[in-house]
């Protein structure tokens, strides 16, 4: 577990939003589901948020371009923040691979989300997405979300975890960081 920029005792008090970032494959809805669970709150799956144009450009094996990205990261950041502010808390799963994306989302949800990167090696992710059903994401794409993400910097409010750990562990370890007992 990796903690960077720690959340401040004012943050903890104001609404919360919890993004669990990564590149496809990692295991973002299952933890933000079991997070989201243990909190009593909203899960907002962030590839519900794509527009169909986006999801066919994916399933047809060609990466999202900024500009095919920045509405729907407003409209799931936006969302987030209402989601967030009605009910006190709310968790996301969404890949935020690159800092601007992060910041967007964190622009549209008028607060200052926290992240959670969850970390895994190229053929575990490869071997993941092979196997899941019912996902437009092709394992052709892997290489291009591993060379777009920026890991979260010390000045950013992230947290990254080892993927491979138990989600009730990974959920734990989210409640240790954000003082949420």
């Amino acid at each position: 577990m990796r903690a960077i920029g720690q959340a401040s005792g004012d943050e903890r008090e104001a609404a919360l939003a919890i993004v669990v970032m990564g590149v496809s494959g990692t295991g973002k809805t299952t933890l933000a589901t079991a997070l989201a669970r243990s909190l009593g709150c909203p899960m907002l799956e962030g590839d519900t948020y794509h527009s169909a144009a986006n999801i066919a450009k994916m399933r047809d094996g060609h990466p999202l371009t900024d500009d095919d990205r920045w509405p729907w990261l407003d409209r799931l950041g936006a969302a987030l923040g209402d989601a967030a502010r009605e009910r006190g808390r709310a968790v996301a799963a969404c890949s935020a691979l690159r800092r601007a994306y992060r910041e967007r989302l964190g622009a549209a949800s008028g607060l200052r989300p926290a992240f959670v990167l969850l970390a895994l090696d190229h053929d575990t992710i490869a071997r993941r997405m092979a196997t899941r059903s019912g996902h437009y994401m092709p394992v052709a794409l892997l290489d291009s979300q591993l060379a777009t993400l920026e890991p979260p910097t010390a000045d950013e409010r992230a947290l990254t975890l080892d993927s491979t750990r138990p989600p009730d562990e990974l959920v734990a370890a989210v409640h240790a960081w954000l003082g949420l007992g």
